[in-house]
């Protein structure tokens, strides 16, 4: 039952929400514009909030979704187990977007679609990651400096303020923040030279 479940998250994961709705309603590829991902930031900078904002809804709730199937396990909810499989899940869609075997291996950050999965395994860390990361982009304006100082501060959340006593939780929130930084290593490369393109908070888009 658990590998047909972790097929399964991958292949939810795996969903190239950007790519098919830019490709459905603008006849547009939104892996060869902009910074050429096809997750929500790149989708609303190349196609605007319209795009963006389903892109990002369902993204997130591909994580949770994919988490959720956890509940099918026959574990018991909140035990050990049951968290270990919704950690192997959550790693399954995880992979399942950054290399959907929908899109030709070709997908996003991932930073939406770990939102999702957080949310379900870990609502009190990833609301006060979300802090972080809203924080940091109203200061910055820059999206994807929010998402890695948001992942950096993922696994501190977890151990320092929320005083988190399960290693394998702190390990997922170690290889979380290390993931985040490893997806998003074109954008140190732009931060160092100071090149990374700043959203338009609250200004008008399509």
């Amino acid at each position: 039952m658990i590998p047909l479940l972790i097929i399964s998250a991958y292949l939810l994961g795996s969903i190239p929400t950007a790519v098919w709705i830019g490709k459905a309603f603008f006849s547009i590829d939104v892996r060869e514009f902009g910074s050429g991902n096809a997750g929500a930031t790149n989708t609303f900078r190349v196609l605007g909030k319209s795009a963006g904002i389903p892109v990002l809804i369902i993204d997130i709730l591909k994580g949770t979704a994919a988490v959720s199937l956890s509940y099918f396990s026959g574990f018991e909810a909140g035990s050990t187990a049951f968290i270990n499989v919704q950690l192997v899940l959550g790693v399954a869609a995880l992979l399942g977007h950054i290399f959907p075997v929908f899109a030709g291996f070709r997908g996003g950050k991932g930073v939406a679609t770990i939102l999702g999965i957080v949310i379900c395994i870990l609502p009190a860390a990833s609301a006060l990651s979300l802090v972080v990361f809203l924080l940091v982009l109203f200061s910055s304006r820059i999206v994807s400096l929010s998402s890695m100082l948001a992942g950096v501060a993922f696994p501190f959340i977890l151990h320092l303020v929320l005083h988190n006593a399960n290693q394998v939780l702190t390990i997922f929130s170690i290889v979380v923040a290390v993931l985040l930084l490893i997806t998003h290593r074109k954008n140190i490369g732009r931060l160092l030279r100071r090149e990374e393109s700043r959203v338009r908070l609250f200004s008008s888009q399509k």
